[in-house]
């Protein structure tokens, strides 16, 4: 035991301090290399070779670790917000954040996804301009609200796909209309039927995280829908939506016919893709949050640090 404890601490040292390759180590001691691997492997587990790493100011990298194992997330970003009782503050400074992640993120090749909303267009507005070679850009939600508007989804797919040079594809139709007949006729037409088989092929997807309050980008005038509409969703639980799709806080779709008047990618496809990065925060995001979460409808979270600290502090 005390000439392996002895060959443990050997093999730590020419490993951590000389900076050997197990490969090296394994020739210069003439041991095996999957044995080199396993003593390495054994000196962790019994403390002998203890790793710290530092933790910078101003980073949280704990505190996502925490929220990634606790809610099985690929992957969580908290950034500082300077005001969060300002959910216009809130919205800029988590798209900046975002803006600073997309770049990893997004590799070459892959189809990118983009919703809409004021949190999607500060992380556009602040992308910095970097090629993905072979990329594409597919808008997931039909347009809505004024054409003109920094949030609306044609153009935030329109400008991400010029910051990354990649191709562009486009949803040629409103986000939502006034019937369940007229969108059935609407996503039967080719062109928009492409565009949302080419949103189920995204790999990854920006999606913002809506919450039902009088306030919300959604009701800022109500040519989207109506308050009376969203009272009515909120009677039947609805906490958040994503892209027009409403869920309420344990993440189970809130059905109603708006839903059916919806043009763009639903809840149900959105879970299925396998990178869907959710960027919202502050106190009235935050059942939006956690339903978009519990429903998995979100994998990748970009919020506050006090948002995550919350969603810590739940039981269950």
């Amino acid at each position: 035991m005390k000439e392996k404890l002895r060959l443990m601490i050997k093999i730590a040292k020419l490993y951590y301090e000389s900076g050997l390759t197990q490969d090296a180590i394994s020739q210069r001691l003439r041991l095996s290399r999957p044995r080199v691997s396993r003593l390495m492997q054994e000196a962790l587990d019994q403390g002998i070779v203890r790793i710290s790493i530092p933790q910078e100011p101003g980073s949280y990298a704990e505190l996502e670790q925490q929220v990634e194992t606790r809610f099985g997330l690929l992957e969580a970003i908290i950034a500082d917000v300077t005001d969060l009782s300002k959910s216009e503050t809130v919205s800029r400074d988590l798209g900046i954040a975002a803006a600073g992640q997309f770049g990893r993120l997004v590799q070459d090749g892959d189809i990118v996804g983009l919703t809409w909303g004021v949190t999607l267009a500060s992380m556009v507005e602040n992308l910095q301009p970097e090629k993905k070679r072979n990329s594409m850009v597919v808008q997931m939600v039909g347009g809505l609200g004024e054409p003109q508007a920094e949030t609306h989804a044609t153009g935030l797919v329109s400008r991400t796909s010029t910051a990354i040079g990649a191709s562009l594809w486009l949803l040629p139709a409103p986000g939502v209309v006034g019937s369940a007949e007229f969108a059935a006729l609407l996503r039967s037409d080719r062109h928009i039927s492409q565009t949302l088989e080419m949103v189920k092929k995204a790999n990854i997807a920006f999606v913002g995280i809506g919450a039902p309050t009088r306030g919300s980008l959604l009701m800022r005038d109500e040519s989207i829908i109506s308050w009376q509409e969203m009272e009515k969703l909120i009677d039947f639980g609805a906490v958040g939506d994503i892209g027009l799709h409403f869920y309420d806080i344990q993440g189970n779709l809130v059905k109603t016919e708006l839903d059916e008047r919806v043009i763009g990618i639903s809840l149900e496809e959105m879970r299925m893709l396998s990178r869907v990065v959710g960027i919202a925060g502050g106190p009235e995001k935050f059942n939006a949050i956690l339903g978009a979460i519990r429903g998995r409808f979100i994998n990748t979270l970009v919020t506050d640090p006090a948002t995550a600290r919350k969603l810590l502090e739940l039981q269950t």
